[in-house]
């Protein structure tokens, strides 16, 4: 997974409250196993209705940042939500809240959630038509050019792994050392256990 610390980029206005994830991604896109391609379909019903729609405008082309709406990624707990909004291109999204399980969706595939008061939100709004917008995660702050500087919350361990581009498998991966040392503690004083993981293995 890749690291996230500092992201400057153009954000995207979109700001609609309520976005489910039937909207980020329909179910007859669900067939798909991979990540890649996904971002074709993302926001279907809304791009096919509006030919000026937001995400199809030539500045928001492959931008890395998505300012939502409240209670964005409400509804069905589909991974290929956040898988459809990378493969867009975004990186991060900023709103007022989350749906829970969107919000874990998204962390364990290494989107930063920023969630920031709907005034604030406003304010990114605005800037985010015609300046770009940089997201510190070791900071946990949100700048803009005209000096403004907004701080957000964010749960210690999804920092980390954020950071340090870890998710659940790299976690593992790094505490091999600890894993070893104890398959072979088990093997010294349990070895009908630590031989039948063995022979397993």
């Amino acid at each position: 997974m890749t690291p996230f610390t500092m992201l400057t980029g153009v954000a995207v206005p979109f700001g609609v409250e309520n976005v489910d994830t039937d909207v980020i991604i329909p179910a007859k896109f669900l067939k798909s196993v991979t990540r890649t391609g996904l971002g074709a379909g993302a926001f279907e019903s809304i791009r096919a209705n509006d030919p000026d729609n937001i995400f199809d405008q030539p500045r928001y082309a492959r931008a890395p940042i998505l300012i939502a709406g409240d209670n964005f990624g409400c509804g069905s707990s589909r991974e290929h939500a956040p898988w459809a909004l990378g493969d867009m291109g975004f990186r991060a999204v900023i709103a007022p809240s989350f749906a829970d399980i969107f919000s874990g969706n998204a962390f364990k595939n290494g989107m930063l959630l920023v969630e920031l008061p709907q005034d604030q939100v406003d304010r990114l709004m605005e800037v985010a038509e015609t300046d770009e917008i940089t997201i510190d995660l070791e900071t946990q702050t949100v700048t803009t050019p005209y000096q403004d500087r907004f701080t957000f919350e964010v749960d210690p361990f999804r920092k980390h792994c954020l950071l340090n581009g870890l998710d659940e498998i790299g976690l593992t991966e790094a505490m091999a050392p600890s894993i070893d040392s104890y398959e072979a503690r088990l093997t010294e004083h349990q070895p009908w256990i630590g031989g039948a993981a063995g022979v397993a293995a």
